[in-house]
């Protein structure tokens, strides 16, 4: 039995050695971990990219925030200059105002920051399919805040319309000025959403005939976010935001519908 053992041994019929453990696997999540580093620096740079870009035009707009204070105060029709009520209000205003005329005077490098962020994600026919609507992201957000401006005396007479004998106006620059910038912001921002849905059509995700059997609810969503979002409580400003964003909405069911989806 000894020689048979032998002779199975060595024709290797039977290991002389119990098997040596299995290597242990790679760490499965190493190249997971530091891709998510990586997509995380790369986020910290394109925000501190951005928040740069917002400081130099603020820096600009705080150098200009007086003729624009004189600018922005003509709707108003007044006759006298606005009021303060806080020590540092009037600081305050023409820091704000700069904030605003920083992100307008910045929106080309904050669309460039935000589609070099999510390009690489996407497939080459994405980016192909989105690149063109990102310099269309500026030219809307700009469309708004013009829609703003051109509204803004009809907003203001008409709320300064209520006043009488014994209601006489004493408007503050900090109130009036955050009613200002709140609409341009607001008009600028909702410019955008019809890019949105044609990117999202674009990859699949909804379609022309899913936004025509839609209509009643977005009609309902629209007059709620235009009362919600619009500052003041005039009924111009949200009554102008709420028929743009529909036709925007219409407009965005026309591209689609062209575009094949």
């Amino acid at each position: 039995m000894t020689d048979a053992d032998l002779v199975r041994d060595v024709g290797g019929l039977v290991p002389s050695a119990s098997p040596s453990p299995p290597a242990a696997p790679a760490a499965a999540g190493d190249e997971s971990v530091m891709s998510l580093v990586d997509h995380l620096s790369e986020l910290r740079r394109r925000i501190a990219i951005s928040l740069l870009a917002i400081a130099l035009g603020s820096a600009v707009g705080f150098y200009f925030a007086p003729q624009l204070i004189t600018f922005l105060k003509a709707p108003l029709n007044l006759g006298k200059p606005l009021v303060y009520t806080g020590l540092g209000d009037a600081f305050f205003i023409n820091l704000k105002l700069a904030i605003v005329v920083g992100i307008v005077l910045a929106m080309p490098i904050l669309v460039w920051q935000l589609w070099r962020f999510i390009s690489p994600g996407l497939t080459r026919e994405e980016r192909r399919m989105a690149r063109p609507w990102a310099p269309l992201a500026i030219v809307f957000f700009v469309i708004g805040v013009t829609v703003a401006y051109v509204i803004l005396p009809f907003a203001s007479t008409f709320l300064l319309s209520f006043s009488s004998a014994d209601l006489q106006p004493l408007i503050t620059a900090s109130e009036y000025f955050g009613f200002v910038t709140t609409l341009f912001l607001v008009f600028g921002l909702v410019m955008e959403y019809p890019i949105v849905l044609v990117l999202l059509a674009k990859v699949g995700i909804i379609n022309s005939a899913r936004l025509r059997r839609s209509r009643r609810v977005v009609i309902l969503a629209i007059a709620i976010i235009s009362a919600v979002a619009t500052p003041g409580g005039d009924p111009i400003s949200p009554t102008v935001l709420g028929v743009t964003m529909y036709l925007l909405y219409e407009f965005s069911i026309v591209l689609i519908r062209l575009g094949g989806r």
